[in-house]
């Protein structure tokens, strides 16, 4: 099979020819390169040019994408600094839009077309369309996208004392998504596009799952039934960080036929599948660290062992890291993914 083959079987519920590998690779990519991190977030075109080609000479099957974990910030008036020193790899908050309560009153929702890096986003999603490749809009999640408008230690105490102001920026925040993917809808066509939500601060580190059940199941589950309602045939979800706590609800979320789910690390992948397994693809779950610093046989033995537990997932498994690669990760570490796969990783 050909890449492009190999993920159109595995969307469409056909048998592979063996486990894909799936990228979370974007700062590594423009080192390998030779550009500054920046361009990844700055630049559409040179951001596309590092992925696609780090991509295929790492023989990876899923194709770029644009996006980073502080989305929301700069989309809703704040502003963001992009990477520049040794150990940033990302952009990141500068100003919050919302820093105090009379800030939640002035809060508008963004114009799609023209607030902080869409413009840029839409520049890179016509470069996957003109590629053939999955048109992968990568916004956060409702509440870290609500936790990236307001400082999320901020909008935890408002969760405690003040929960109407903390429902307001999660409404705004769900609002916002849905507005984004029709407009990438509409742009390109439901067929096309995938969304992908990242929802790290969702993690049992900042919220209880009682807060999770109050504060993002409902808001998760309404922008999801209307992104399937544009007509949208598959979410992928990474669900990053600890929250195997929370997993229960994540499971009553849609997420498409076949949704997408991406694990961190803190998952186990037998209790993905065992939960999401009959209605998603189970992406995951390679810890960074250990590519960062890990030896190549333990990165070996890591991919190994989560292709042998996961290869069998009934909708059907694609090995990758559980968060974005560093930037400084040696390339024959990244390699290791690839050469588990080819010893472990095909079908009979």
């Amino acid at each position: 099979m050909t890449k492009k083959q190999r993920i159109q079987a595995i969307l469409a519920g056909r048998s592979v020819d063996r486990v894909p590998l799936f990228p979370f690779l974007l700062g590594f990519c423009a080192r390998n390169l030779g550009y500054p991190i920046a361009t990844i977030y700055s630049d559409a075109g040179k951001s596309f040019d590092a992925q696609l080609k780090t991509l295929e000479q790492y023989s990876f099957d899923w194709g770029p994408i644009y996006g980073y974990a502080s989305y929301g910030t700069w989309e809703f008036g704040g502003e963001v600094e992009m990477p520049t020193g040794p150990y940033q790899q990302a952009p990141s908050h500068t100003i919050f839009p919302v820093k105090s309560e009379e800030d939640v009153e002035k809060l508008q929702l963004p114009d799609v077309k023209k607030a902080g890096c869409i413009p840029i986003a839409m520049e890179f999603s016509r470069l996957q369309e003109k590629h053939g490749l999955p048109v992968s809009v990568v916004l956060g999640g409702n509440f870290t996208i609500a936790g990236n408008i307001c400082a999320v230690e901020k909008l935890c105490r408002w969760i405690l004392k003040k929960p109407e102001l903390a429902h307001k920026i999660i409404r705004l925040a769900t609002d916002h998504i849905v507005d984004i993917v029709r407009y990438w809808v509409d742009t390109f066509g439901p067929e096309q596009v995938i969304p992908q939500l990242w929802e790290p601060l969702a993690s049992n580190l900042i919220i209880s799952p009682k807060q999770f059940k109050e504060f993002v199941l409902p808001y998760l589950k309404e922008s999801s039934e209307k992104i399937l309602e544009m007509g949208v045939k598959h979410i992928l979800y990474h669900i990053c960080g600890d929250q195997n706590a929370n997993l229960p609800q994540w499971a009553k979320v849609p997420m498409g036929d076949p949704g997408l789910c991406s694990f961190g690390e803190e998952t186990d992948l037998g209790r993905a599948i065992e939960l999401f397994g009959d209605r998603s693809i189970i992406i995951g779950n390679i810890d960074p660290a250990v590519l960062l610093n890990g030896t190549p046989e333990q990165i070996y033995d890591l991919c190994r062992n989560a292709i042998e537990k996961a290869k069998l997932a009934p909708n059907g498994f694609m090995l990758s890291s559980g968060c974005e690669v560093s930037p400084e990760t040696p390339g024959y570490h990244v390699y290791m993914m690839r050469k588990a796969i080819n010893d472990f990783g095909w079908y009979n």
